[in-house]
């Protein structure tokens, strides 16, 4: 592999990450309802709005579920796991490409959450009560799947458990996915999320 080459999957691996976790962020933030005059909120909104408005123009909106952004994460995706498979020789057929970004998909939206949580935790035995805005993003984030859980739960006494409950449910999840990437014969060290 040249210099250039490898710099050029570097650029291309590192930005498409990160422009990737932005769409994810956003598509979790409005599926949760979060807070869309916070400011992390305004900087994702700012920062995927230009190819979100090109395609909302072909695909209406929902008020919870946005399919533009689901189409917008799915391109995202599949643009830096084929560039990163034509660099490394390996040309996909176009149901590999769609297959692979959808399981590298809900992985990188399976580990964010992971992420969210593991923050979430973290804050409330450091500074409990914090208004930061990105303690309240990551709680407005949790808070839709640990309600649930929580209230599934018995009381413990003051005690929450449903951390522990959906971790556990996360972990099968991510199982799973390993699982189906080795079915689908998934280059998982290519792909963002698993």
């Amino acid at each position: 592999m040249g210099a250039l080459q490898e710099i050029f999957q570097f650029l291309l691996e590192t930005l498409g990450s990160l422009y990737l976790c932005l769409v994810v962020l956003r598509t979790m933030l409005q599926a949760s309802g979060a807070d869309f005059y916070n400011p992390i909120s305004q900087f994702v909104v700012k920062a995927t709005q230009p190819p979100l408005g090109i395609l909302r123009r072909a695909i209406p909106r929902g008020r919870r579920f946005d399919p533009a952004l689901l189409v917008l994460a799915m391109v995202v995706q599949a643009i830096v796991l084929g560039g990163l498979l034509v660099l490394a020789g390996y040309i996909p057929s176009v149901v590999q490409l769609i297959t692979w970004s959808a399981v590298g998909l809900i992985g990188l939206v399976v580990n964010t959450y992971l992420i969210a949580m593991v923050i979430m935790i973290v804050v409330s035995w450091i500074a409990p009560g914090s208004h930061h805005p990105a303690v309240r993003l990551v709680y407005q984030i949790t808070e839709p799947v640990m309600a649930p859980v929580r209230s599934l739960l018995p009381a413990m006494g003051g005690l929450d458990f449903s951390p522990i409950v959906v971790f556990i449910v996360i972990n099968v999840i991510q199982i799973s996915l390993r699982h189906i990437a080795v079915a689908t014969g998934l280059p998982t060290q290519l792909v963002i999320g698993i």
